[in-house]
Parts: structure tokens; sequence; C-alpha cells
């Protein structure tokens, strides 16, 4: 007698997260929904690479020595990695509030600011919270429906709020934050080495085979390098001005949207409190500090009510699938100490951190419990 074993399909919590984002291998790569500039990318570093080892290098090894194929296959598969690393990682997206989580700050923002009379514009939903001694405004986010971390930035194109927001890549395919700035950062400096490299020994190919038969006769037998050359030229003065831009940006421990924002210069004239004053310790915290796991539970398994199936008795009332969004820290912390994990909504008022407008008699923490 046989047993016929029916198995349900498994709902996982990527395949209903919000967002414009698309996921592949099950949830374990994610990249934004725009990816043809990534193709490009692609195209361009493999389609060079692949003329320069299977032309120039056989020569260049024979005539000068057998370590420039080696040193090219090395920044070659470096340079892959960390753009695969950049591309396919979950760049420090911060979960949007649940509903209940939602109400709750609705709420406190209207015990904060009072009534606002129709026709008038309502205050603007900013917080202020202290770091290193200096006042930093926590802006509200109206799609996530949180007050974002410092440094974070909603990205218009993935439509999610990520951690140290420094810009989105189209080059890359993905937003580049806090979980892959570092690679970001390799893969442009690893590539402008690669490119200058190949550039180099493109133009000593030609030299050499120049004093042979001639220049003219070497550009009619080797057109393949006179493409390498071009790509090369017109890509090296982009590739290493974007490197060095960005050498600059990790010196001061800052972000390029903080940058083009002037948050930290031009008319503000605010010093910036995540810079230790230190080259070296900035360069060792953006580029060799620890890197926090994904707040995003991306391969979570959805219980059978959210996934459309049976409803399960087991769930808890008000619980979600998706993971929770950071609150706001209650206390002063250094710049090293963020981002914010833990997610309490009582706590979210402090001495430290104030609601910008008219004060309310009446405590976020006592409405809750008069609400209860």
């Amino acid at each position: 007698m046989s047993v016929m074993v029916v198995r349900k399909k498994v709902t996982r919590k990527w395949e209903k997260l919000p967002g414009r984002n698309t996921f592949c291998c099950d949830g374990r790569v994610m990249m934004a929904r725009q990816k043809g500039i990534f193709y490009l990318t692609l195209f361009l570093i493999l389609g060079t690479c692949t003329l320069f080892f299977a032309f120039e290098c056989r020569y260049l090894a024979v005539q000068l020595s057998p370590a420039i194929p080696v040193f090219a296959a090395v920044l070659f598969l470096f340079s892959m990695a960390t753009l695969l690393r950049t591309s396919f990682s979950d760049p420090g997206v911060i979960p949007r509030a649940l509903p209940d989580e939602a109400a709750f700050i609705e709420m406190e923002i209207e015990a904060t600011n009072g009534t606002v009379p129709q026709g008038q514009r309502p205050p603007p939903r900013i917080k202020n919270f202290q770091i290193n001694n200096q006042i930093v405004k926590l802006k509200y986010c109206y799609t996530c429906k949180i007050f974002r971390p410092p440094r974070a930035s909603h990205c218009s194109i993935c439509d999610n709020c990520v951690e140290r927001f420094d810009h989105h890549c189209p080059w890359v395919g993905n937003c580049v934050g806090k979980r892959n700035y570092r690679y970001f950062y390799l893969f442009i400096l690893s590539l402008s080495l690669l490119t200058i490299y190949v550039f180099t020994f493109n133009i000593v190919y030609v030299a050499l085979k120049s004093l042979k038969i001639g220049f003219l006769e070497t550009l009619k037998e080797t057109p393949g390098t006179v493409l390498e050359v071009l790509i090369c030229f017109f890509t090296l003065w982009s590739v290493v001005g974007l490197t060095g831009f960005h050498t600059f940006l990790v010196a001061l421990n800052q972000t390029t949207n903080e940058d083009i924002k002037g948050s930290w210069t031009g008319k503000n004239r605010v010093q910036n409190p995540y810079s230790h004053g230190n080259i070296l310790k900035n360069c060792c915290e953006v580029l060799c500090g620890p890197l926090p796991p994904s707040v995003l539970d991306r391969r979570g398994i959805l219980p059978l009510e959210e996934s459309g199936t049976r409803p399960s008795s087991t769930q808890e009332p008000g619980s979600s699938p998706f993971p929770q969004s950071p609150v706001v820290p209650t206390e002063p912390l250094s710049s090293n100490e963020l981002p914010l994990k833990a997610r309490v909504p009582e706590e979210m008022q402090s001495s430290v951190l104030t609601q910008q407008g008219p004060e309310s008699p009446e405590t976020p923490q006592e409405a809750s419990e008069a609400d209860k």
C-alpha cells in the first residue's frame, strides 16, 4: 500500500517584502529592479579582460615576464568578487513599521503637536537626537512610517529606507549603504588598478609589435587591442576620479548623500559628529569596522495565515511575518555604536530625544497605558 505525502508550499518572507527589489536564489540574492546598466558593467569588464588574456597576455608573458598575466588575473578576480558582493547583498534596508507601530507613532505625534487647524500646514515631523554632544535631526519617512535612524535615507528607486545611505549606483544594480559600502569602495579601487594595468600593457604590446612590423601594421593586425585601449581610455578618467572622490569621503567619514546635501559644510557650518578627527581612525571604522547583520529575515517562513492558506490557531494576535523596524535610541551614542536593533515603542521618548512642537501634559507612555 503506497502512502502519498502532500507537501505544502512554503512561502518565504522575501516574496511579500515591500519595496521595489528583486530576489533570486530563494531570497539569497537581493538587487534593484533596474539591472540593465549592471549587465553593461559585467559585459565591459568581462569583454575587455577576455581580449587581454587571449591576445596581449600570451605575447607579453613570453617577451617580458610570466607574472604579467598572473597579476592581471588576481586583479580581475578581486574586482569581480567585490562587484558581485556589492550587487547581490542587502545594503542595510530598514524594515517598515507594522500597522500597530505606525498607529502608535501617529498618536504620539498628534499628542505632541496638538490639533492642527484646517487649512494650516502641520509642523515638520522631526526629532532631535544628540550624538557626540551635537544635535542631529531625525526625519520621519511617510512611506516606511518610521523616524529614520541617523544617516539613513529613503531611496526613491528601491523604495526602501537604507541605513547609512550613500547613493543608488546603477552600475552595480543596487543601493550602496552601511552593509555593502566597503565592498563598493574595494570594487572601484580594484577596477581602477585593473584599468590602468590593462591600458598600460596594451600600450607596451603595441610598442613592442611596432618595433618589428611597424605601427600601422600593428594596428591592422590587432583590432582587439585598439578596442581595449579605447575602452580603458574612456573608462579610466571616470573610475579613477570616482575612486579619488570616495577616498576623500572615507577619510572624512562622510557619505555621498551628506556631501551633496552639504550636511556638514557650506551654509550649515556644522561639524561632522561621526568623524574621529583622524584619517586613519575614519578609514578603519568605514572599511574595517564590524559589519552589522541584515535585519531583513528574507528567508524566513511566513505563517499560514499570511501565506494565503488556512489560518493558524497558534499565531498570536498582532504578530507579523516581517522584521520589526528599528527605533531611535534613547541615550546619546557614539558614531560606532549605531545602527539600532531593538524596537520598543514605549521608549521612543526620553530627555535626550524630543519632538519638535508644543509639549503635551500627557507623556506617550501614559497615553499608551490609558489606551490599554
